[in-house]
Formats: structure tokens, C-alpha cells, sequence
């Protein structure tokens, strides 16, 4: 049988263009033609289309990264993500129990993929993550308890093809410094980021498990202004009661 062609190979450029800015953002011209074995000319036609339909957007000091039409229809089907509608009233209760930011996620390619976020209600401070965006594994709360769930030899291969890079002065970069505290993670069955993606930020987090596979995670986030070690106290026992709580709903799935 004679193998179907493609219709239109300028698609397919279009698409390694796509592919190549959602692993590097904010990119330049340049980068994107030898990341996709383009030419310059080539790659800036299809990234004028691109911009024109935005499904790309320029920035001011002429580098390219994924457009908000793009973003919005994968966060259309982030949203119906099943996942997220089975986790939804719990995580609500939780966000007007604390009165903080919840987010949920899942793990994707060695990373945290957030698919949900809930706002507070009463709070003028809010957290600038959005539905869509990834953070790395070592330094988010939601991560590090994702980490705790790896058997010893996921875990050391996720170390062999990471780079432990800082994000704040807080971030952990030592290996054993990291694997002591996913003993602890395991042990609590909570993890945390304290300022270490983001500054003077705070974040509980716990995965959901449900027949011996991890499902996603889930996290409370919050200025860490407002963090006093009663209100730590109260965070942490809600994030290990919505836990339990998801992962019996989980397991009748």
C-alpha cells in the first residue's frame, strides 16, 4: 500500500516551530531556525502566520514564544480533564477553608503541569501562576511529594537527567540535601516549598495516589507573610485530610 503523504509540509514546519517554543520560550529568531532545521527565512514566514493567528506572539526585544490563542484552547481541554472535575469540590472546600490559592497538577515529562487553579476570596495578595505552565519537579511543593512516590530507581534517573538550577537564593541544588527531604516527604506525606521557586512565596502540597499510581498533586499556596506556625499547623492537616478524602474517590474510579 502506498503511504499517504502529508498535505501541506508547511504544517508540519509550523508544527516543530510549536514544539520548539513550548520546550524553549522566548526565543529568538536564530534559535528557533537551527532548534528546527529551518532556514531564517522559512521559519520567520511561518512565524509572521503564526503571530497573524495567534497562535505565536513577539516580544518587545524581537524573541517569540507560544500565543494566548494557542494557550487557551489546550487550557480548554486542561479544564475537562477528568481529574480536575473529580477533584473540584474538594479542593474548593479546602480553598474556603484556608482561604488561599489551590492548585492541582500533574506529572509531565519531569515536571508539574498545573491543570486547575482555585482563588481565594478574601485576598487582595493573589499568586501569578496560571492553568498550563510547568514547574520543575525539585523545587515545588507539589513536585518534591510527586518525587517521594518514585521507586529508588525513577528517582535516580530523574536525577541523572536533571540539572538542579536555582530559582530563588532558597532553591535546593545539592542532591543529598534534596533526597533528605523527600525522606521527609515520605514520612509526612507533605511537602513544601518554602521561597524556593518563587520569593516569599510558601507552598503545601500532596500527591493523589489511587491503586499504587500517581494520579496528580495538589497545593496550597500563599505569601508567606501570612504564614504563622498555627496557620501552617491548620494548612498542613486540611492538605492530609483532601487527600484521603480524593484518593477514597479516586479509588472507586
Amino acid at each position: 500500500m502506498e503511504k499517504q503523504k502529508p498535505y501541506g509540509t508547511v504544517l508540519i514546519k509550523a508544527s516543530y516551530i510549536l514544539d520548539y517554543l513550548a520546550g524553549m520560550p522566548n526565543s529568538s529568531l536564530q534559535a528557533i531556525a537551527k532548534g528546527t532545521q529551518l532556514t531564517s527565512s522559512t521559519a520567520l514566514k511561518i512565524l509572521d502566520t503564526l503571530i497573524l493567528i495567534g497562535y505565536v506572539e513577539k516580544n518587545v526585544d524581537k524573541t517569540y514564544r507560544l500565543g494566548s490563542r494557542l494557550i487557551r484552547y489546550a487550557n480548554h481541554d486542561l479544564e475537562q480533564n477528568a481529574l480536575v472535575e473529580t477533584t473540584r469540590p474538594y479542593l474548593e472546600l479546602l480553598n474556603e477553608e484556608v482561604d488561599e490559592t489551590i492548585h492541582l497538577g500533574i506529572l509531565a515529562t519531569d515536571e508539574i503541569l498545573y491543570l486547575n487553579k482555585i482563588e481565594p476570596k478574601g485576598q487582595t495578595i493573589l499568586m501569578s501562576s496560571k492553568i498550563g505552565i510547568t514547574r520543575p519537579l525539585y523545587a515545588s511543593a507539589m513536585g518534591k511529594a510527586v518525587l517521594a512516590e518514585f521507586s529508588p530507581e525513577e528517582y535516580a534517573s530523574y536525577l541523572e537527567k536533571t540539572q538542579l538550577l536555582p530559582y530563588t537564593a532558597h532553591t535546593i541544588t545539592n542532591s543529598l540535601k534534596l533526597a533528605d527531604e523527600i525522606q521527609q516527604v515520605q514520612k509526612s506525606q507533605v511537602a513544601f516549598d518554602d521561597e524556593e521557586m518563587e520569593k516569599d512565596i510558601f507552598c503545601v502540597g500532596a500527591t493523589l495516589m489511587a491503586n499504587q499510581e500517581i494520579q496528580g498533586a495538589f497545593s496550597v499556596s500563599l505569601p508567606k507573610y501570612r504564614l504563622t506556625p498555627e496557620f501552617r499547623d491548620k494548612v498542613i492537616r486540611l492538605v492530609l485530610e483532601t487527600k484521603a478524602q480524593i484518593e477514597m474517590q479516586l479509588q472507586q474510579k
